[in-house]
């Protein structure tokens, strides 16, 4: 059994104190750098293992129905942190668990590089997804202390550093592929850099301790919050569509639109340039228009382009669709984040835990419910049946009173 009483000897002094908020905004800025980072750390080691899969399936020799198996490691071990993240992050502190989790999460990287066999990699995979969770709850809590601070919208900017280092990680991996780096030479060159990041911004990160309540200490698992529920109910949608993209987009330019073999990678590249672009603007948006507004445009442009993609299944009009999916997913889920973190009476890792719980389930359930619609129906058909959840999205904002 592994123990975390160690992490208690860092135990934080107090919550936010009011000299943070009288503080320079020189310092400020400096607080919201060091967030940021950890954000850019955690995309950044994500981003750095996807871009070397073909690499090691090649090497350990893995058919498509090994590999399919194997990656459900990732998704079980973020599964199996999930009700205990944010109970950790109230109990030690956000920061002491981002630097914690963001290091080990550098160190599970670099053993994945490591495996020469695929029951080695099963079990990488799994402790990397359950210190990636931990590092989601406790970075994404962090985040909420650093709006606090600044009191306006900057959650979707910093969910805009994790999609950069998305394209930082790949073109990181094209480099490495081409000096022919081995994924352990790779890996522990992220890691490495992940570590340095760590250790130049800790120290900028905000000390704050959340009180459990006092009803609750004792058990395990609670029931969920109903605001917190339907929040998590829309970053279910959202992250369904979200995760089709990342695993569907190629195959549907690929089969539906027929497009020529470099041109395959357009639609996912469009939809993620796009989706970090909305990230980036998203909190000015927030800002002018409110959370509600912005969330039920959201939804529609969500749907409108993945009912584009399907209604006219060539190569503009589907990428002009997928750009619309990008901007329509890129300011739900900070946004949501932001929203649980202010949940009154509850903790805010624990408010943020819960979400995700939800959330998440899309991300994992999204994917293979298209495999199996599209198996029946058709892909295209499959696409239209997740273009309905915008809709979904747009009706629930105008019910939930926190995000108006």
């Amino acid at each position: 059994m592994i123990r975390l009483n160690f992490i208690g000897n860092f135990r934080a002094q107090g919550k936010i104190k009011k000299s943070f908020r009288n503080a320079k905004q020189s310092y400020l800025l400096r607080i919201r750098l060091a967030v940021a980072s950890f954000y850019f750390g955690m995309g950044l080691c994500f981003a750095t293992w996807a871009s070397r899969i073909p690499d090691i399936k090649l090497a350990l020799q893995l058919s498509p129905a090994d590999l399919g198996t194997i990656l459900l490691a990732l998704p079980l071990g973020q599964m199996t942190m999930m009700p205990f993240s944010g109970r950790l992050v109230t109990r030690f502190g956000s920061h002491r668990l981002a630097v914690f989790s963001l290091v080990m999460y550098g160190v599970c990287l670099t053993n994945m590089g490591l495996a020469t066999s695929s029951w080695q990699l099963g079990v990488g995979l799994y402790l990397f997804g359950m210190c990636g969770n931990m590092n989601n709850i406790a970075v994404n809590t962090q985040g909420v202390y650093t709006e606090k601070l600044f009191n306006k919208n900057i959650m979707a900017s910093f969910h805009g550093v994790w999609s950069f280092a998305g394209f930082t990680g790949a073109l990181i991996g094209i480099a490495m592929l081409a000096l022919h780096m081995t994924p352990f030479q790779h890996f522990a060159t992220v890691a490495a850099i992940v570590v340095l990041l760590v250790a130049i911004n800790f120290k900028f990160l905000i000390r704050a301790k959340e009180t459990p309540k006092t009803d609750e200490k004792k058990k395990l698992f609670t029931k969920p919050d109903p605001a917190l529920l339907s929040l998590g109910v829309i970053g279910f949608g959202c992250m369904a569509s979200e995760g089709i993209m990342f695993d569907w987009s190629g195959i549907y330019f690929e089969e539906i639109v027929k497009v020529p073999g470099p041109l395959i990678v357009l639609g996912y590249t469009s939809f993620m340039i796009m989706m970090a672009t909305g990230r980036f603007l998203g909190d000015g948006l927030i800002t002018k228009f409110g959370r509600k507004k912005v969330i039920q445009t959201s939804g529609f442009m969500i749907s409108t382009g993945l009912f584009t993609a399907v209604f006219f299944p060539y190569l503009i009009p589907a990428t002009l669709g997928f750009m619309l999916v990008g901007l329509g997913v890129s300011t739900i889920v900070p946004t949501l984040y932001s929203v649980a973190g202010k949940t009154p009476n509850i903790p805010p890792g624990e408010a943020i835990a819960m979400v995700t719980s939800v959330s998440f389930l899309g991300f994992l359930m999204g994917p293979p419910v298209i495999g199996f619609i599209a198996e029946a129906f058709g892909l295209r058909f499959s696409f239209a049946f997740i273009g309905i959840f915008g809709l979904i999205i747009a009706f629930l904002v105008s019910r939930i009173k926190a995000l108006q």
